[in-house]
């Protein structure tokens, strides 16, 4: 079962949304679904990475270079 939501767009936002439908040939909820999906994945591994950078750092994983390094 799927949910229905509702929201406003500024004209400058549905004008692009508008663009990017008519280059894929993608229907503006498809769109609008894939972009939601991306940044809710995004929010949470930003929180994951809060989570879990005081205990990185007592262990001096300092970058994403130094996490690499000893993963490889």
């Amino acid at each position: 079962m799927s949910t229905s939501i509702t929201i406003r767009l500024d004209p400058s936002l549905s004008q692009l949304l508008d663009r990017l439908v008519e280059q894929t040939g993608r229907t503006r909820g498809e769109i609008v679904r894939e972009a939601l999906q991306r940044q809710l994945g995004l929010l949470r591994f930003e929180q994951l990475r809060r989570t879990v950078l005081p205990f990185a750092e007592a262990r001096a994983y300092l970058t994403d270079e130094d996490v690499a390094r000893e993963v490889s």
